[in-house]
C-alpha cells in the first residue's frame, strides 16, 4: 500500500474496526493535506476488527487472518450500514446495476458449474469405495475422495435413501457414510487447530494468564457462533473445546474466534475428536464389559455383576 502512495484503502466488506473513521469522511470537501491517515497509523495502540452492524452480512469470518499493519490501514464504509440501507442508497442515486445484482453464494471464482467437473479439470481421478459407518458395508463407488466434504450428502447410485459423509481415508481413497443427517458420526465437540494468527494480542492476555479462555467460535460463515472454551498449548496450537457438539467439522476448515463483537483471530483446523457416535460405541462396549452379556447361561440367578 506505501509502494502505491495510498495512506489507506477503502473496501465494501461489511465490518468494523476499533478506529474511528468519522474524521476522515468529514474532510472530503477540504483539500487533503499531506499524510491524512499518518499520524493516526503511527500511533501503535492495537486495532480490533469488529462484527459489522448488519449480522447477516457480517464478513469478518473471511478477515480473520487480516495482519494487524493492514487492518490499521483499511477503512471499511459499509460496516455500520445495513444491506437494505446501501440498497437504499443505491436507489437514491439510480446506480440500477448494483440494485440487480444477485447476491454471490457458493464458490464465486467456479460459478454456476458442476463442482466435481471442475475440480477433476485439476485432479487426476481416484477412485475408491463408499462405506457404511455402521457395518463397513461397501455400498458404491466414486471418483476421488476429495470430491467430498464433511456433511455433504453422498450420490450413491442404486440407493434411493440418502447418505451422508462422516469420514474420509485420504491414504486408501475411502470415503464412510452415515444414512441419516443427523447421524452422530457427524457430531464432534472438540478440535485442534495450528498456530491460531491472533488480530489484536498476541495471544490475548487472558489466555495467556489462565491457559483457558472462553469465546465462541464458528467455522463456516453465517453458522451460528458456539460457545467454547480454548486451551492454549507452548506451540501456539489451541484445542476448542465446544460445549455443545456441532456437526460437520472438517480438517481444513478455520476455527474463527470471537469474544463479545471482536474478532479475535483464526487457526486452521488439523485435528478432530472422536464423534459422538464412536463415544457411544466405546461406552456400550464399556456397559457389556461391565455388566456381562444378557442371559448368560454361566451366570445364575442374583449373580452381581461380572467385572
Amino acid at each position: 500500500m506505501m509502494c502505491s502512495g495510498a495512506d489507506a484503502v477503502a473496501t465494501g466488506h461489511y465490518a468494523r474496526t476499533s478506529l474511528e473513521d468519522e474524521e476522515v469522511f468529514q474532510q472530503k470537501h477540504i483539500r487533503r493535506p499531506e499524510g491524512l491517515f499518518r499520524n493516526r497509523f503511527e500511533v501503535r495502540n492495537v486495532v480490533k476488527l469488529l462484527q459489522a452492524a448488519d449480522s447477516f452480512k457480517d464478513q469478518t469470518f473471511f478477515l480473520s487472518q487480516v495482519s494487524q499493519d493492514a487492518l490499521r490501514r483499511t477503512l471499511f464504509p459499509l460496516g455500520g450500514l445495513t444491506k437494505d440501507f446501501v440498497k437504499k442508497i443505491a436507489a437514491e442515486n439510480r446506480l440500477h446495476h448494483v440494485l440487480q445484482k444477485k447476491e454471490s453464494m457458493g464458490i464465486c471464482f467456479v460459478g454456476k458449474r458442476n463442482f466435481e467437473n471442475f475440480i477433476l479439470q485439476y485432479l487426476q481421478p481416484r477412485p475408491g469405495k463408499f462405506i457404511s459407518i455402521e457395518d463397513n458395508k461397501v455400498l458404491g463407488t466414486h471418483k476421488g475422495w476429495f470430491l467430498y466434504t464433511l456433511g455433504q450428502r453422498a450420490k450413491i447410485g442404486g440407493l434411493r435413501e440418502p447418505w451422508y459423509v462422516v469420514e474420509k481415508d485420504g491414504t486408501k481413497g475411502d470415503v464412510f457414510v452415515a444414512p441419516r443427517t443427523d447421524h452422530p458420526a457427524l457430531y464432534r465437540d472438540l478440535l485442534r487447530t495450528n498456530r491460531v494468527h491472533w488480530i489484536a494480542e498476541e495471544p490475548p492476555a487472558a489466555l495467556v494468564r489462565d491457559k483457558m479462555m472462553e469465546c465462541h467460535f464458528r467455522f463456516r460463515h453465517q453458522m451460528a457462533l458456539v460457545p467454547c472454551v480454548l486451551t492454549l498449548n507452548q506451540d501456539g496450537t489451541v484445542w476448542v473445546t465446544a460445549v455443545r457438539a456441532v456437526r460437520a467439522l472438517a480438517p481444513g476448515q478455520f476455527a474463527v474466534f470471537y469474544k463479545g463483537e471482536e474478532c479475535l483471530g483464526s487457526g486452521k483446523i488439523l485435528r478432530l475428536g472422536p464423534s459422538a457416535y464412536i463415544l457411544q460405541k466405546g461406552k456400550s462396549k464399556s456397559r457389556v464389559a461391565v455388566e456381562g452379556p444378557i442371559d448368560s447361561p454361566s451366570d445364575g440367578p442374583g449373580l452381581g455383576p461380572v467385572v
